[in-house]
């Protein structure tokens, strides 16, 4: 004896069930809300950080153009006081004591400008690290030749403001700087000095920098030292937030050395492009080479939206890169952001939703399952009066439910299917006997339709100048397609055609065209007065309005002249040398108007050629991606067999029928599929 199987709660399934359907609802739903919070966030995220960056840009441009404001404010008074060299000294003081971020400033003159004051005269003042500005009037002599060097020379000839390449001091090989040049000019107009303010770089590089601001003590904090935080008003703070201080700004020059940056060590001596073409990625090459020709931008895989990638300045962490050019200089500044600091509202944000979902998802388990076993039930009882019914006895008593609600609507479903059961055994009886026959009708309708049909291949065994294969499969039991062909007079008389529709009407046409064409080329070998004829028997009584495609043609055996018309039909292919598509006009298919004038064409057949006929059932084969076989791959195929050397009638046919069921690949035939091939010997 079997052993029953084990009895398991409709109300824990259930519970189950819709336990798993809000799980996949709101993991949907919590994807979706998570997407759109992480899209938001990120775009949030990446424009807040281009604004830090702008910020940044405009805090060094600020900088910069204290500098040069500073700077060119006192060239009128140098050049008023020209006469007057120990002037000079007052003002460069005045320069470096009133401007907060000049280090040192100094005038060069050309050699003998002032000869009782020597060969090299440059007035010239510093101030060290207490604030104090101090004076030093002996900048040149012959060991330190200022005269010859490049950036005298330089600023000399091109006689206009600018700032210079980074250097280190030759008083101070630690503090790297970049001098502001301008031009001094006497009363002729010719450049007799240049004055050079200088800038210390550790003001853009991440380190707290001492000064004077009108006799005040000042401290300039870049973002990047995390042990402290100065604050007042005379403050450059370029983070604020103390987890952003994980991001990295630094600034290049177009020779891509580094202007600023948080390692002190790596400003001026070394190279952004060297160091990142050290690297296996190719990605810092390509931001450096925007960089260095003052572009705009960040990094973006798709063009639109920032993206990431392994930044080797950050030990190669997936990072974030904005750029953009510093105006008034060939510099660009660069805020690299490590990827987690974009995701992590986002990330803070999916947590949470996953942490509401799976509440929300242990409430409805706990409440879902106590509720649904309750309403289940009285379905115990109704399952076992269903039993009895499933046995047969149709007249088994069924429970009685107090409540008016579903159970009760149940219950009284099963009532009435003890009723109609008898009823409907006895109907599917005399069903099944009715579709019996209807099926063995069909079946003798599809013998009756292919025997009609040419069936024996090859057709004229006796005649070796001609050969002849062709098949039709039906989509069902009867189809619509048609082919025929016969000699007479020493003619090949041959027909394909594709009746509009399918099943018992289009056969019953395809049987009466098949029909007339026999009779209708008994009388005429003209190819046109054939469809002219079978179009006028057709449109008789045609009152369901179908019609037939068809391709008739009339084959000279002995001159090898083919004279045909088509209907509406496709054209079909000659295989000789080359496959080539047999020209047609198009005209209109048979069944459809009276009095249709159908024009004739004619071709030469040459040896050993193939004409293959074919209706829609091939090209218009479908596979299960609703893709079509298409005449392209009727083409391609022939070609690849021509190339092979099967240009029989019979391997063209099988091999292309082969073709087409491996591209549609089981799919449901949608279409008959019939070919014909007529080989010209």
């Amino acid at each position: 004896m079997s052993k029953e199987p084990k009895k398991r709660s409709f109300a824990k399934r259930l519970t189950r069930w819709i336990a798993l359907t809000q799980l996949i609802v709101m993991g949907l739903a919590g994807y979706g809300i998570y997407v759109i919070v992480k899209g938001f966030s990120e775009m949030e995220e990446t424009d807040l950080y281009k604004s830090y960056l702008s910020t940044s840009n405009a805090n060094v441009s600020q900088i910069l153009s204290t500098v040069y404001i500073g700077t060119l404010s006192h060239v009128s008074e140098i050049e008023n006081n020209l006469n007057r060299p120990d002037k000079l000294q007052t003002i460069v003081k005045d320069v470096v004591a009133h401007n907060p971020y000049i280090r040192s400033c100094g005038i060069s003159f050309v050699g003998d400008y002032y000869p009782q004051k020597g060969h090299w005269y440059c007035p010239y003042a510093i101030k060290v690290d207490s604030g104090r500005v101090v004076e030093n009037r002996f900048i040149g002599d012959a060991k330190h030749d200022y005269l010859k060097a490049e950036w005298f020379t330089e600023a000399l000839k091109a006689d206009s403001s600018y700032w210079s390449k980074p250097f280190f001091d030759a008083m101070d090989s630690i503090t790297p700087l970049v001098s502001c040049m301008v031009p001094i000019h006497d009363k002729q107009g010719k450049a007799v000095a240049i004055m050079g303010a200088d800038l210390s770089l550790e003001w853009f590089s991440g380190k707290a920098v001492s000064g004077l601001v009108n006799g005040e003590n000042i401290k300039v904090f870049t973002g990047n030292d995390v042990d402290e935080h100065p604050t007042g008003d005379n403050v450059l703070n370029w983070a604020d937030r103390k987890w952003r201080q994980l991001t990295l700004t630094f600034i290049i020059n177009k020779d891509g050395t580094y202007i600023a940056h948080p390692q002190h060590e790596r400003v001026i001596k070394e190279n952004y492009l060297k160091l990142a073409g050290e690297t296996p990625d190719s990605i810092d090459d390509r931001i450096g080479q925007k960089m260095v020709t003052r572009k705009k931008g960040f990094y973006s895989e798709n063009g639109l939206q920032p993206a990431s990638f392994k930044f080797f300045d950050m030990d190669n962490l997936s990072a974030y890169i904005f750029y953009e050019p510093i105006e008034h200089t060939d510099w660009s500044i660069a805020l690299a952001v490590p990827s987690f600091m974009i995701y992590c509202i986002s990330i803070g944000a999916g947590v949470i939703l996953l942490l509401l979902i799976a509440l929300a998802l242990l409430v409805t388990r706990i409440v879902g399952r106590i509720v649904v076993k309750r309403a289940t039930r009285p379905l115990n009882q109704l399952a076992e009066s269903a039993n009895e019914v499933a046995k047969g006895n149709f007249s088994a008593p069924l429970p009685k439910i107090k409540h008016n609600d579903e159970i009760r609507l149940l219950r009284d479903s099963f009532e009435g299917m003890q009723h109609s059961l008898t009823e409907y055994v006895e109907e599917l009886k005399n069903t099944t006997a009715s579709k019996a026959a209807i099926e063995n009708e069909l079946k003798v309708a599809h013998d009756i339709q292919m025997s009609m049909l040419p069936k024996t291949f090859p057709p004229y065994p006796e005649r070796d100048d001609i050969d002849i294969y062709g098949t039709l499969t039906p989509a069902k039991d009867v189809g619509g397609d048609l082919f025929d062909f016969y000699i007479r007079d020493e003619k090949l008389f041959f027909c394909i055609g594709d009746v509009s529709g399918k099943g018992v009407p289009a056969s019953l046409v395809m049987a009466m065209t098949r029909s007339l064409f026999r009779n209708i080329s008994s009388h005429t070998a003209e190819s046109h007065r054939i469809a002219y004829t079978l179009n006028q028997a057709l449109v008789e009584g045609n009152e369901s309005s179908m019609f037939v495609t068809a391709f008739i043609g009339v084959l000279d055996l002995a001159t090898g002249l083919l004279r045909y018309c088509n209907a509406g039909h496709n054209p079909p292919l000659l295989i000789g040398q080359e496959v080539s598509l047999v020209p047609c006009q198009p005209n209109v298919p048979l069944g459809l108007m009276t009095d249709m004038d159908f024009e004739p064409q004619e071709i030469q057949f040459e040896h050993q050629m193939t004409i293959f006929l074919f209706t829609d059932g091939l090209n218009e084969a479908e596979n299960d991606l609703q893709v079509q076989f298409g005449d392209d791959r009727i083409l391609d195929h022939l070609e690849a067999s021509l190339a092979k050397g099967k240009n029989q009638p019979a391997e063209i046919v099988n091999d292309m029928a082969e073709a087409v069921h491996a591209f549609v690949d089981g799919a449901q035939q949608s279409d008959d599929l019939t070919m014909l091939a007529i080989k010209y010997n």
